[in-house]
């Protein structure tokens, strides 16, 4: 008999659903929080007759339930853990643990990935179209692979996820993977994550107006209070306000901080294991612990969230050589623009700052740390220009 611990989102159910397509009643399957994965492996450990074949797909084991699964396979027993985690790679040293991060063609793994790899590998699986399609498509959306590749077809397999219960949602799927068919959704799936679809839009940009903008440990960060959609919100908030580091989303309920940057240099797994966390380096979770419920809540209790920069514009762009105007917190008019074809400098009511900055991006994030600017719209520049006019009375 399988035991299989997995994680309670998409990629840790597309584990469970992928074991049980390949090993049926075989297998008991339980879905846990991060929080909750020790306490239910080392039940599983204490009552275990040796007989059981544990596995653990999408989330890592402390150190305490990590002597143990040593213990158990030493007298007999059977693990296996696979995970894709950065923060899990020193479990590799173990025989029972298999974590792998990127596949070989450079592509990041999923936990759904890498078990239906192993199963078939292992002949108990068989390789079907549709299983395909939706190992796929969990792994795309869990790296977030399917923004860059527009597959939005991943980020509905999600949505769909969250709007039914994980009971409906694996029947569903599993019924869909039972024929060697293209995996798609039915007409009502399609009617439903279309209303979804509208309610997610509603839900970002109210949520774009409620970003805290704070510094925390040397990184500019986003701050915002946020129970759903974080997948989709922080990739959204940090498109909106590229000049943060990272964009934090903060459940006080559930105790939990949900990590997202979209920048090459910002390793957000890192910033979570300062707070009992971990994950990806673009995508990570962590405790609301009481020394982050002081830095990411209470620092922006008494904060004014940003505001959004203008839109829609067709003369005052961002980057554009000629200049960029903003207004600062205080009213300060800023104009960022470029000397000759070098460094971008910033006037602040009309005085320039004595630093240059190598480019725009450098410019206003700057100038959005310093005096908390936002980008004016077309009239409000006009109306600044107009102040120039030899004309003007």
């Amino acid at each position: 008999m399988y035991h299989l611990f997995s994680h309670n989102d998409l990629d840790g159910v597309g584990c469970g659903i992928i074991a049980k397509l390949a090993l049926g009643n075989q297998v008991t399957v339980s879905y846990n929080s991060i929080g909750r994965l020790n306490h239910s492996v080392a039940y599983f450990l204490e009552n275990a007759t040796g007989n059981e074949r544990l596995i653990i797909t999408d989330l890592s084991v402390n150190e305490d339930n990590e002597k143990k699964i040593n213990e158990y396979v030493a007298g007999g027993g059977e693990a296996l853990l696979i995970d894709h985690h950065k923060s899990a790679l020193h479990l590799n040293e173990h025989s029972w643990a298999a974590v792998t991060v990127e596949q070989e063609d450079g592509k990041l793994t999923s936990a759904t990935s890498l078990l239906y790899d192993y199963l078939v590998e292992q002949g108990l699986l068989t390789k079907t179209k549709s299983a395909d399609e939706f190992v796929e498509l969990v792994r795309q959306y869990d790296t977030w692979e399917w923004d860059a590749n527009q597959n939005f077809m991943a980020k509905q397999l999600n949505d769909l996820f969250f709007m039914i219960s994980i009971e409906e949602f694996e029947e569903k799927i599993l019924s869909k993977l039972e024929d060697d068919e293209p995996f798609q959704f039915d007409e009502i799936e399609s009617k439903l994550l279309h209303v979804e679809e509208s309610r997610v839009t509603r839900y970002i940009n109210r949520k774009k107006r409620e970003v805290y903008q704070m510094t925390i440990d040397d990184h500019l960060v986003g701050v915002v209070h946020a129970e759903n959609y974080h997948s989709e919100l922080g990739n959204e908030l940090s498109k909106e306000f590229t000049h943060l580091d990272y964009i934090a989303m903060v459940m006080v309920g559930g105790k939990r901080i949900s990590l997202r940057t979209i920048h090459d240099n910002v390793d957000v797994s890192e910033i979570a294991a300062l707070y009992d966390g971990g994950g990806h380096r673009k995508a990570s979770g962590c405790n609301l612990t009481e020394k982050a419920f002081k830095q990411f809540v209470e620092q922006t209790f008494y904060s004014e969230p940003l505001k959004r920069d203008a839109y829609n514009n067709q003369y005052n762009l961002k980057g554009s050589p000629d200049g960029s105007f903003y207004k600062g917190k205080n009213d300060e008019a800023i104009f960022v623009y470029q000397k000759g074809k070098g460094d971008w400098q910033i006037k602040v009511n009309q005085k320039p700052l004595e630093t240059d900055f190598p480019s725009f991006e450098a410019a206003e994030k700057y100038l959005k740390k310093e005096y908390f600017a936002t980008l004016v719209r077309d009239a409000e520049w006009i109306d600044h220009l107009m102040g120039f006019s030899p004309y003007k009375k």
